[in-house]
């Protein structure tokens, strides 16, 4: 809801208002994650901000101007007393669509979380997000400069953004899923339970009758930490370690959830994707669809957002919970 929010207050130029923050978590209130998403977006429309404080409950955020290109540099930590791992994946979909309609290119350093609970890991973004929204007309690179883990963060990836004139609609078919690519990483750990989750994971995909292509790799960084990553064409599936979580439990709970999506061969787009897809599909011009095996809260939420800020007309069929199939007619959005 905050970050869809956020990037379409900054391409319309209209106020957001938002209250009762995450009410019913244990911990109410913006956390360092969303505050650094409120700051980078506002940096990039030079938005007027009131509530923007860790715990706020409540949060208006006022553009003053269009999105400007720019050379942009966040830290989650800045934003935590104690050091933070908050998501730097979420922020830059938060800073992105802004960015992608903005007067110039513009490169943006994000420090935190780069493979962390509850949000697109890095491998996500670049081998199933950037592919999927390029066909829409978005033009980024992205490089990963250090891995950053729970509880330690210290990450930090790199995205240059070249702004487009208008997206154009997709219509997302099923793809040919033989070949399943991964990476099974560990920093600061030993190099041999990444070869455990790469070998497991390789034997459970050939018993299904696919080709595994899943790399085993020991990378450094601030902290321990460990996952593995798998992704086909619009869809990816992964875990991520900890103590007590065994290497082989962690592959095979990775690819039961691949196979899971395999299984409904009607599904294009996996359920993260779909989530994902609904800005550029709002925005394009023309109409946009994806079939996806399961209609998550996630999308279904992010559906009611995007119709709240835009002038869309989105058909869903399908229960959320179950698999569906998504249609949006977008606004032809020019910068």
């Amino acid at each position: 809801m905050l970050r869809t929010s956020l990037s379409l207050a900054a391409l319309t130029g209209r106020t957001l208002r938002l209250e009762h923050i995450r009410a019913g978590r244990e911990r109410p209130g913006l956390r360092p994650q969303h505050l650094t998403a409120v700051r980078a977006v506002a940096a990039v429309c030079d938005a007027q901000l009131s509530g923007d404080e860790i715990g706020s409950i409540s949060l208006t955020f006022a553009p003053q101007s269009a999105p400007r290109g720019a050379e942009y540099d966040f830290d989650v930590r800045d934003a935590a007393e104690h050091g933070s791992a908050g998501s730097v994946t979420l922020i830059l979909q938060a800073m992105l669509w802004p960015l992608l309609f903005a007067d110039a290119p513009s490169q943006v350093t994000l420090r935190g979380g780069t493979h962390v609970p509850f949000s697109p890991p890095y491998h996500y973004l670049e081998h199933v997000f950037r592919p999927a929204v390029a066909r829409f007309g978005v033009e980024f690179e992205m490089a990963l400069a250090a891995w950053g883990w729970l509880p330690a963060g210290d990450g930090q990836i790199v995205t240059s953004i070249q702004p487009v004139q208008q997206l154009q609609a997709v219509d997302f078919k099923r793809l040919l899923l033989d070949i399943v690519h991964g990476l099974a990483a560990v920093t600061n750990l030993p190099a041999d339970i990444a070869q455990r989750m790469a070998n497991r994971t390789a034997n459970l995909l050939r018993e299904e009758g696919l080709q595994p292509a899943v790399r085993p790799l020991r990378a450094r960084g601030p902290g321990p930490g460990a996952g593995i990553f798998l992704w086909l064409p619009q869809a990816g599936f992964g875990r991520l370690g900890h103590k007590g979580y065994a290497a082989d439990k962690v592959a095979e709970d990775a690819v039961a959830e691949l196979l899971a999506f395999i299984d409904n061969e009607s599904a294009a787009v996996d359920h993260h994707l779909a989530d994902q897809l609904l800005i550029p599909m709002a925005l394009a011009n023309g109409r946009s669809t994806f079939t996806t095996h399961l209609l998550s809260s996630h999308t279904m939420t992010n559906t009611s957002i995007v119709r709240q800020w835009l002038d869309v007309d989105v058909t869903i069929s399908g229960r959320e919970g179950g698999p569906g199939s998504v249609s949006v007619r977008g606004i032809g959005y020019q910068s």
